[in-house]
């Protein structure tokens, strides 16, 4: 088969595999659509995860199941199903803990472009099909559904890390992709205010759509003064972090009311510590926590956010702003997430309906 693969740090290229093998509780895929990540920029060009040779790239996609193995009861060959970028092993110690996406390791649940071969080739290997996988509503279109891989997921989870409730004041810090999901999320746990942190037009406006009530530029000044200033010096309840990079956390503590909770789902991609201020963040006794995690997987988290969906009350569309069809896109799509142009939010390459 053929596969769009990591040679090396900073080069890609399309590659010859063998179709991989299918065990017993698991299954093999074709995408139906894939879309590129900002981690795919982090893996490939700045060895973010170390050196890969010969990986194939891309965790994010839906897809038709082609083959499964015997100990699968819940799929069969010609499944049209949502494939979550974290897919751990659920019979796992850490899975028994409520960690399942570290399962075998930290962060270990995250096994495709990380571990394996991801899902820009031909064919794809999912372990516990049962567990991970989960039908595709007839409802859901195919680009669409990609976003339920990871973006959903993972912007909603900084909203539970943070632990938003009724009436909150909510800061989201970054509003691409990831960010606008944490915006909607937060939105529909009953944020009162939503202050998002972004810069292109196109995402101010998408965050508007999702319920962000005011919009901070960090071009402008600081991040924490024009947030005090505007929460007339009391700051915010929950901080969601879906960009910057290790010195954002100082201010995102800076912002944060005592007792506040900053979730933090950002791919840290470089760097070696983070920045937390000892003043703002009480002397150690603030009681202003922060918590960072890797979005959970499962076919269970898939069917609910797919229900979002379903029902209306999530509408996934405005993020999908770039849409190629054929595999021959792959590498254009991958190069304008890292260009990231003003007019984009995802590009997402469609191979069927």
């Amino acid at each position: 088969m053929k596969g769009y693969a990591m040679l090396k740090i900073g080069e890609s290229g399309w590659i010859e595999k063998e179709k991989p093998a299918c065990g017993p509780l698991d299954a093999i895929c074709k995408p139906l659509a894939v879309a590129i990540c900002t981690s795919d920029v982090h893996t490939l060009w700045e060895g973010a995860i170390g050196d890969r040779h010969n990986m194939i790239l891309g965790h994010e996609g839906c897809a038709e199941v082609v083959e499964v193995g015997s100990e699968v009861k819940d799929f069969k060959p010609g499944d049209r199903v949502l494939v979550p970028a974290i897919t751990p092993d659920w019979n796992s110690l850490e899975a028994q803990a409520g960690y399942a996406m570290h399962s075998g390791g930290m962060l270990a649940g995250w096994k495709f472009s990380n571990f394996k071969d991801g899902v820009f080739s031909e064919y794809f290997h999912v372990n516990d099909a049962d567990g991970n996988l989960a039908i595709l509503p007839e409802s859901i279109n195919t680009v669409e559904a990609c976003m339920l891989s990871d973006m959903v997921p993972t912007g909603f989870h900084a909203v539970e890390l943070a632990d938003v409730q009724f009436g909150d004041t909510v800061l989201v810090i970054g509003i691409g992709p990831v960010g606008l999901m944490s915006v909607a999320g937060a939105a529909l746990r009953g944020a009162s205010r939503i202050i998002a942190v972004g810069t292109r037009q196109v995402c101010i406006d998408a965050a508007k759509g999702y319920g962000a009530t005011d919009f901070v530029s960090y071009k402008d000044g600081s991040i924490e003064e024009q947030v005090l200033a505007m929460t007339d010096g009391k700051g915010v309840d929950r901080v969601c972090m879906a960009g910057g990079d290790c010195s954002t956390f100082e201010a995102a503590v800076k912002c944060l009311k005592p007792g506040g909770k900053i979730g933090n789902v950002n791919y840290l991609g470089s760097g070696d510590y983070i920045n937390i201020p000892r003043v703002e963040w009480g002397v150690g006794m603030g009681h202003k926590d922060i918590r960072g995690g890797l979005m959970p997987g499962g076919r269970l988290r898939m069917e609910k956010l797919a229900a979002l969906v379903t029902t209306g009350r999530l509408d996934l569309a405005p993020l999908c702003t770039h849409v190629f069809e054929g595999w021959e896109h792959v590498e254009e799509a991958l190069l304008l997430m890292k260009q990231k142009p003003r007019e984009l939010i995802k590009p997402i390459v469609k191979l069927a309906d």
